[in-house]
């Protein structure tokens, strides 16, 4: 098996999910790192042995690279995805692939004819409550889905983003909570339903509204292609990050993700499924912890393509086009209808 070399496109947080990730991997070795700030960039470096560029440009030159990981603002990833794959580089690129459809678009004729794969960190759909989901309702003894109900209460305060401008701005984030802290939610949700046909939403600012030109705050009411109903609500505006509440309510009873707990509600039982493990302090637990494996899965379909199982563009857009969707049914108060292809 080729050993393959990874390099990261940015040194902000989430990055150091991606070296921990690529550092538990055998055959894969971390030779280069690209940031704008060359002091942090040069300290990240050091610390991972490995080289380091200003300008991502001339790292896409090095012909020994093979992946290339961008943990960027929103608003550099067409471009660096662009850059990277016409390079003949693999891209693995953070959630959003891109800001709207018009970019997922574009980045999908890219890909489709780029000699490297695209792949998108969509990890909370490899959390074990999230896979054990999956199963439950594959397996048909629930009985058929009628709805889904997400909550989702966190807390962003105004220094997140007057800390870091780009961020709660439509040209330069796509948006605000829906498209950075909801869209795993509303990813989830349409995964585990197999697909949205149609929605109709609301998004507004309240406390937030001084610091960001976007919502801080959203509500949508969802149809799915497998005839279930979807409640869905989401904040930046609580006092701390409260886990997921998704409640699936089925003929034959209800699950329940609760404080990281999948649980099954039958027959007057509450039976405890599965539970996320803890991350004991290597990311941030709303992150979720599938970041190693979703970053695996990706090698793997690099090194065996026949057996891929990783989140590609058209996968990683549906999630995008939702929240286009509801960003436009609340500015013409109807529903729109999903364009599913």
């Amino acid at each position: 098996m080729k050993t393959l070399n990874a390099a990261l496109i940015g040194g902000g947080a989430i990055h150091s999910c991606h070296v921990i990730a690529l550092r538990q991997m055998p055959g894969v070795t971390l030779r280069a790192l690209a940031d704008i700030n060359s002091e942090v960039g040069l300290k990240l470096a050091m610390a991972y042995q490995c080289r380091f560029y200003q300008d991502y440009q001339e790292m896409l030159l090095d012909d020994e690279i093979d992946v290339i990981h961008i943990c960027t603002p929103h608003f550099e990833h067409k471009r660096m995805i662009l850059a990277a794959l016409a390079a003949g580089k693999h891209v693995f690129c953070e959630k959003p692939v891109g800001m709207n459809g018009g970019e997922i678009t574009e980045i999908a004729h890219a890909a489709q004819n780029a000699a490297g794969l695209l792949g998108v960190c969509y990890q909370n759909r490899l959390n074990p409550t999230s896979q054990r989901i999956r199963r439950e309702l594959a397996e048909g003894e629930m009985g058929k889905m009628l709805s889904i109900k997400a909550v989702l209460t966190w807390s962003r305060s105004g220094a997140y983003y007057t800390e870091s401008p780009w961020r709660g701005r439509f040209a330069t984030e796509g948006g605000s909570l829906l498209i950075n802290q909801a869209i795993h939610t509303l990813d989830l949700m349409q995964w585990f339903a197999g697909g949205v046909t149609r929605l109709k939403g609301v998004v507004d600012s309240g406390e937030l509204a001084d610091v960001t030109q976007a919502e801080d705050s959203a509500m949508a009411t969802l149809h799915f292609t497998n005839g279930a109903r979807g409640l869905f609500y989401a904040t930046n505006c609580h006092t701390t990050d409260s886990p997921l509440l998704l409640e699936i309510h089925c003929e034959n009873g209800t699950l329940q993700l609760c404080d990281n707990a999948l649980w099954r509600l039958c027959n007057g039982e509450r039976v405890k499924l599965v539970s996320d493990a803890s991350t004991n302090g290597v990311a941030k637990s709303y992150w979720g912890l599938g970041h190693q494996h979703a970053i695996g899965n990706f090698y793997a379909a690099i090194q065996n393509p026949e057996k891929a199982d990783y989140t590609d563009i058209r996968e990683a857009g549906k999630s995008i086009n939702l929240v286009e969707a509801i960003y436009r049914s609340s500015q013409i108060r109807q529903w729109i209808e999903i364009n599913q292809q």
